[in-house]
């Protein structure tokens, strides 16, 4: 997995990835705390909506920002969206006012619905060879898992130290690092489509999506991971601070647990992966997410608590690490950039909807009402993933092609039957095929 560090455009852009992570670590740990300043008791509830904030800036903006990046020169849009980003973070601190956390909190966002898409799918275009692209997914997933561990660990030992505020600095310090490393790199040129307009441009990823069935299929399991992820995200606050009546630095230890279990993970996972194929790993990995919130109102203390993250976190990386490939199989690679911004619209439509219930069950009805509710949210994301995402998915399927002439090149040597290649929707298949055998 590490020997794809050779490769000095990946390294550049995995420490970059890894030093924005944390800066954006730190910034979970004082959002949360700040939050809990300005709202006390009621810090899920802000933060719940803090955080729908983030996911309405993500599903409306992202696919107008890919269509935006496709017209702009790759590496210049990245670095000047984590420099925006850097910016914006630098108000956070000043903040006396619950309205003023939310308007940053959409800026910030704003900037990051075009940079992590188009970031991600940069990567298929440095690494073009599947092995090495999921050595790849594997590292950085485990950059991520490694940033829920150590973010939250150097917050609780800056925390004894210094004022929550000051975790803000190092987010601002992890974006601006972060451009500086995207800048010293020359980006692989975009595949080139054919000239569309905007609108088109901007639907064509959910368009692509949406079509998919096993792409129909991952985005009712990322609704399974919101619902059961959002009852970390939201409430650890308030489980740790009020249930249980402890501190600033027991709330990092249980993000850190979180981390480890995902950590733990996404080293096993390239083992897994060889030997077995993405969609039941994924699915075993939502399942474990939304079991293991149903069991937390019998938990009563940090003991408990601390192993019950752990195992949602292993969860979350069993279900997200494949995604990649997932992706790169179900576009062609003039279509990569629309669909993962698709991917990240869509999947943040989820945790727009399970950020505010974690937050509002929370506060109106308590935590075990608010755990058992988004487990049961889980469950029926799962039941609609086993109907609508085939067991049998080959890449390759039989079709035919009614509406073209027979000399079309595309068609080749099976110019009056079906022929067979690996599909995805693009602009010679608009619909999936029913004929796949």
């Amino acid at each position: 997995m590490l020997r794809i560090l050779s490769n000095g455009t990946f390294r550049h852009l995995y420490v970059a990835q890894v030093t924005s992570l944390i800066g954006t670590g730190l910034a979970t740990v004082a959002l949360g705390l700040l939050a809990w300043q300005l709202a006390g008791a009621n810090a899920g509830l802000v933060l719940g909506t803090a955080l729908a904030i983030k996911m309405v800036a993500y599903v409306t903006l992202a696919p107008v920002a890919s269509a935006l990046a496709a017209r702009l020169p790759r590496r210049a849009f990245l670095v000047s969206l984590d420099l925006i980003r850097a910016v914006v973070v630098l108000f956070l601190p000043f903040v006396t006012e619950v309205g003023q956390v939310y308007f940053l909190i959409f800026l910030l966002q704003a900037a990051s619905a075009g940079f992590t898409p188009a970031f991600q799918a940069t990567i298929p275009d440095v690494l073009p060879e599947e092995a090495d692209y999921t050595s790849a997914l594997s590292l950085m997933r485990l950059a991520e898992d490694m940033e829920q561990v150590f973010s939250p660990m150097l917050a609780a030992g800056l925390l004894t130290l210094v004022s929550f505020p000051v975790l803000f600095g190092g987010t601002v310090a992890g974006f601006a690092v972060s451009a500086a490393l995207v800048f010293s790199v020359s980006l692989p040129a975009r595949v080139q489509s054919h000239a569309e307009p905007f609108f088109t441009t901007t639907t064509k990823g959910l368009r692509i999506y949406l079509a998919t069935p096993r792409l129909r299929g991952l985005m009712a399991m990322e609704l399974a991971v919101a619902a059961a992820g959002a009852m970390v995200y939201v409430n650890t606050v308030v489980l740790v601070q009020v249930r249980l009546g402890l501190g600033a630095p027991q709330v990092a230890l249980a993000f850190a647990a979180f981390g480890a279990g995902s950590m733990a993970a996404a080293v096993l996972l390239p083992r897994v992966l060889d030997r077995m194929p993405d969609r039941p790993v994924m699915l075993a990995g939502a399942a474990v997410m939304v079991a293991t919130v149903a069991v937390l109102p019998l938990v009563s203390g940090m003991a408990g608590l601390l192993p019950l993250w752990c195992l949602v976190g292993f969860g979350f990386a069993l279900s997200q690490t494949p995604i990649g490939r997932i992706l790169n199989r179900s576009a062609q690679p003039e279509n990569r950039p629309a669909i993962f911004a698709a991917q990240f619209a869509l999947s943040h439509a989820c945790w727009l909807v399970t950020y505010p219930l974690a937050g509002w069950l929370g506060a109106a009805f308590g935590l075990n009402v608010a755990a058992l509710g988004l487990a049961g949210l889980g469950c029926g994301a799962m039941a609609i993933v086993f109907w609508v995402w085939p067991a049998a998915d080959p890449a390759e399927l039989a079709h035919c092609h009614p509406e073209l002439a027979p000399d079309h090149p595309h068609l080749a040597t099976t110019a009056h039957g079906p022929h067979r290649h690996k599909f995805t929707i693009d602009a010679l298949h608009q619909h999936w095929p029913k004929l796949t055998a």
